[in-house]
């Protein structure tokens, strides 16, 4: 059950992106932010006015999820990614199309470029980004061709050396001129693997020359020279902010990072496809606890894969998997290609395959956060019981409440909780027959009689819920009630510890009624809690149902007491004749043309109003 204000809670401070889903389970929203925490928690703000659509949006919200990224453009990159993979119902903004640049080194050409490029093409370049600024990649290319001296013009080389005179770049003194074989192919080559490395993260050096120029300058008061070093020094660091999530490749892959906590463990699994990130999933182990991560690993991954359709080309681990040589055999099989398992130590593909590791990590400490509270609201508060009311090994509780008006059509209701969870499948409803008007002790004691009496016949079925009796049963009320479970119980000859839950003058609980004396109760604690909940869902149920009862009653009809008169045939006489008073005159003959009704049915209600 997704809990909102919990999930709220447990939001990052950390850039990412977030997926509103509804009730169907369809994607209706992707978003980035910057401070996660921040900017999901302002779609849950009563006081925040937004548009009439995302109010629309948000009332549809079941659940939401998100991934953690190192920075806001990977959320950007990444959320453009998810849209256009899920196209959820309320993007609007970004369906239309727009897409992102790249930065893309020519790497196959004899005299290799960096140009700008709107999208990535299977054309053996390599490229760099999505970016989302245009600028930033031209300024860096300006830079690139500066520092490493390369050619920025489009000729063809080395078809076109000579035919024309050298640009003005070159008697600028930022181009060597390969266009008129100044500088030869190695050289030239050796220059550009330079710039790749700059561009692949290897940046210390350059930047600190850039720096020292910069500080040269504005100390022989050159502010302008100064700013334009100032200049290239932020976009060199806004385009080196480079975005993993996407790779130059295309390839498809499985990204696959785990984290474990005694004996539980979260893989988390990146989905790439194309080159791009299209989603991810999570998955929870148990029994981990001395196991080696290879073995986990491998267990993971048959488990994971013999049910899945699509077997990516590569599976990136931290650790090759137990059975590695055997379980890539089967992939492979079952894709009808290779597969191979990759284990990257450096460089980006270690940096993505750690950013799963630490969405793996952080799903597994919220999680058994989780698992703790959740313990404390349930077996914890069970054991908190056990201790006021000094019993031992309580599991199965059972509730009882009465709901009558005035003594109309009085039912009651039996709740079961066990190990302090509602168990609702044992819940059981009693529509009670032998008491006329508002007594709710001999109300309680026929529910009582026919709960227990019913659970101690012999050859009950597996399922009936009757079969199992509970450890303690607590009372919705004090003394009174209390002794009226006791008495049944003593009659049927069955010892059941009894206990009342007593209420103030505001209808609320303060204490426990038990072994005829009131044992006070920290409303603060999870014992308290618990017997709330305990006593709402026993007051909720019994009401819902006297009010299903009150509902059928309304609508009956008196054709209803006729015998041999269903709903198929009063419908059909409702429909046949316009009012009870024409049924009232009508013969057994003229009662026979309405369809569905015979002579033996057609008597019945001749009989019934004439008798």
């Amino acid at each position: 059950m997704f809990n909102l204000e919990e999930e709220l809670k447990k939001l990052p401070e950390k850039p990412g992106v977030y997926l509103m889903h509804d009730k169907d389970d369809h994607i209706i929203y992707v978003g980035k932010a910057v401070i996660l925490k921040n900017r999901v928690r302002q779609y849950f703000q009563k006081s925040r006015n937004v548009s009439p659509k995302i109010a629309r949006m948000i009332e549809q919200i079941a659940w939401f999820e998100y991934i953690v990224t190192d920075s806001e453009l990977e959320a950007l990159v990444l959320e453009c990614n998810l849209i256009k993979e899920h196209n959820p119902k309320y993007n609007t903004m970004l369906k239309d199309g727009k897409s992102y640049p790249f930065l893309k080194a020519t790497v196959s050409e004899d005299y290799p470029r960096f140009v700008f490029a709107r999208q990535m093409k299977r054309d053996g370049a390599k490229y760099f980004g999505p970016f989302t600024s245009g600028a930033a990649i031209r300024s860096t290319i300006e830079l690139l061709n500066k520092l490493f001296h390369l050619r920025s013009c489009r000729k063809v080389l080395p078809r076109d050396i000579g035919k024309e005179r050298p640009c003005l770049y070159h008697q600028m003194g930022q181009c060597p001129a390969p266009c008129q074989g100044t500088v030869s192919k190695e050289e030239y080559r050796e220059n550009f693997q330079k710039a790749l490395s700059f561009l692949n993260g290897n940046t210390k050096e350059v930047l600190r020359d850039l720096e020292k120029k910069m500080k040269q300058y504005a100390e022989q008061m050159q502010f302008e020279e100064a700013a334009v070093y100032r200049d290239l020094i932020d976009s060199v660091k806004q385009v080196t902010e480079r975005q993993k999530i996407t790779s130059d490749d295309h390839e498809d892959r499985d990204i696959i990072a785990m984290a474990r906590m005694d004996d539980e463990a979260v893989v988390q699994v990146f989905f790439i496809r194309g080159g791009k990130l299209i989603g991810r999933e999570h998955y929870y182990l148990t029994g981990v606890n001395g196991e080696e991560e290879p073995h986990i690993l491998g267990a993971f991954i048959k488990q994971m894969y013999a049910g899945t359709p699509y077997i990516p080309r590569e599976l990136w681990t931290e650790v090759l998997p137990e059975d590695d040589e055997a379980i890539r055999e089967w992939l492979g099989k079952k894709r009808g290609h290779k597969v191979f398992f990759r284990n990257p130590k450096r460089g980006e593909k270690e940096r993505l395959l750690d950013l799963a590791k630490r969405n793996a990590r952080m799903v597994l400490e919220q999680d058994i956060e989780k698992l703790k509270r959740e313990r404390e609201r349930t077996l914890g508060a069970m054991e908190e019981l056990e201790g006021l009311l000094g019993l031992a090994g309580l599991n199965r509780v059972e509730s009882y409440d009465i709901s009558n008006i005035n003594g109309f059509e009085t039912v009651g209701s039996m709740v079961v909780f066990e190990n302090g969870r509602a168990k609702k499948n044992d819940y059981r409803k009693f529509r009670i027959r032998s008491v006329t008007g508002p007594d709710d002790y001999h109300s309680m004691e026929e529910l009582l009689t026919r709960r227990f009496t019913h659970g101690q016949r012999e050859n009950l079925a597996e399922m009936d819920s009757f079969r199992l009796f509970p450890d303690v049963i607590f009372m919705d009320g004090g003394k009174g009630q209390v002794n009226v479970a006791e008495r049944v119980l003593a009659e049927l000859g069955i010892t059941i510890p009894v206990c009342g839950m007593v209420k103030d003058d505001h209808h609320r609980t303060r204490g426990l009624f038990f072994c005829n004396e009131e044992i006070p109760i920290d409303t603060h604690g999870q014992g308290f809690r618990l017997l709330t909940r305990i006593q709402d869902e026993t007051h909720r149920f019994a009401i819902e149902y006297h009010r299903q009862i009150r509902g059928k009653a309304q609508v009956h009809s008196i054709l209803d007491d006729i015998p041999m008169i269903g709903v198929a045939r009063r419908k059909a006489l409702m429909k046949y004749y316009e009012s009870i008073e024409e049924i009232k005159k009508a013969t057994v003959e003229e009662l026979k043309t309405v369809p569905g009704m015979n002579e033996r049915a057609a008597e019945a209600v001749v009989e019934f109003f004439h008798k």
